[in-house]
């Protein structure tokens, strides 16, 4: 039966998750009671003629995540698309401080949905950067070493042996997401690939982000998730239009454009239409590379005038952005043939494929045009 699905595909792809739809007591202390991802989201508006804002949702509506239902519709939806798996936001900040565990542990608990998965570890310290406050620590990302990494493997151990996780090589799949913040990545790499050997597996394949180019494999990394949003945004930063802000589009000069952005209060705001034309990197021979794609982006929900928006994202867009990611892995085997999808459902930075009331499913059908063979 997997045989079967697999050839329907041109490439496997795999959505990013968010879990932050449930109240918890570190957000209820750090942002007031209750709040979650549509606290900010639900409170968003325009802040420039044509900024596509709030982004509201349709069919899920504004769920809670800790409803198997919600869960069950998510993968549900997802899977008919043609997606083959989420890959869940996992938060461990060292000496065993996890967050936000409770919507994938219920995942695992319960057996449901019956979909695909893998884990990203997003290891970065907790901040008010985004609300305004850089210097105020929520959180501090931590890395006491080897006795760490060991008790945060055996932490995950039942997650990795489940037969829903989403495996390269017949080795469970788990990405990183700063590896620049690792003290040194190799160790880790090494240690884990030691622990996933010792528990039973043929290995743990590592996948790792950073913002600048690097070899995965001389780090003892499996593979690289190329950093698209950042390598757009320099390329169109390069050229003499670099915002598009109601009349800025009209101002060359970078300096110009910060004055313009900081006593009007504008967001950085480029035309996706340009962001897609800078997004699909050449990924490198010498280094196993996996394309990560952007249907939108705008996270002023979360950070006001000091965010970055896609500006006029449409959906037969996405698609020729999707089509050409694709494209970049159609010649491997069938096994390493992802493409990451940033993401399902990040709300408060504008940056979802889950149905809103202005475009419904079509960023959704657009998948499928792409991915599910005729």
């Amino acid at each position: 039966m997997e045989q079967s699905i697999k050839q329907k595909k041109t490439a496997r792809l795999i959505a990013f998750y968010l879990p932050q739809f449930h109240p918890i007591p570190e957000n209820d202390l750090w942002w007031g009671k209750g709040f979650t991802e549509w606290t900010n989201s639900s409170m968003a508006r325009p802040m420039f003629r044509g900024h596509y804002q709030p982004h509201i949702p349709a069919d899920l509506g504004y769920y809670d995540l800790r409803l198997p239902e919600t869960r069950i519709a998510q993968a549900e939806m997802a899977s008919a698309y043609g997606i083959e798996g989420f890959c869940y936001w996992h938060y461990w900040f060292g000496n065993g401080k996890r967050l936000l565990e409770q919507p994938f542990n219920e995942v695992l608990k319960s057996r449901k949905p019956d979909f695909p998965f893998c884990l990203a570890w997003a290891n970065q310290t907790w901040t008010g950067i985004w609300h305004g406050c850089p210097n105020k620590v929520l959180i501090e990302q931590k890395y006491p070493g080897i006795a760490d990494y060991e008790a945060h493997f055996q932490a995950l151990v039942g997650a990795f042996s489940d037969v829903r996780y989403i495996k390269i090589d017949d080795k469970p799949v788990f990405v990183v997401n700063n590896v620049e913040d690792l003290p040194n990545p190799k160790i880790f790499a090494e240690c884990w690939h030691a622990l996933a050997i010792r528990a039973g597996f043929k290995g743990i394949y590592i996948i790792g982000q950073k913002t600048s180019p690097w070899n995965a494999r001389e780090h003892g990394f499996d593979g690289n998730i190329t950093n698209t949003f950042k390598h757009a945004i320099n390329k169109i930063n390069k050229s003499p239009k670099r915002y598009h802000v109601d009349l800025i589009d009209k101002f060359a000069n970078a300096d110009v454009g910060h004055t313009y952005r900081r006593i009007f209060n504008k967001p950085r705001v480029y035309l996706y239409q340009e962001f897609i034309k800078h997004a699909n990197i050449q990924l490198r021979k010498d280094n196993m590379e996996y394309p990560c794609v952007f249907p939108n982006w705008d996270n002023t929900p979360r950070s006001g005038h000091r965010g970055y928006v896609l500006k006029d994202s449409t959906p037969k867009l996405w698609g020729i952005h999707l089509k050409n990611a694709i494209a970049q892995v159609s010649d491997r085997e069938y096994d390493k043939r992802l493409v990451f999808i940033k993401s399902w459902n990040e709300w408060a930075e504008g940056n979802h494929l889950e149905p809103d009331l202005k475009h419904g499913k079509a960023y959704l059908e657009a998948i499928k045009q792409q991915v599910m063979y005729t």
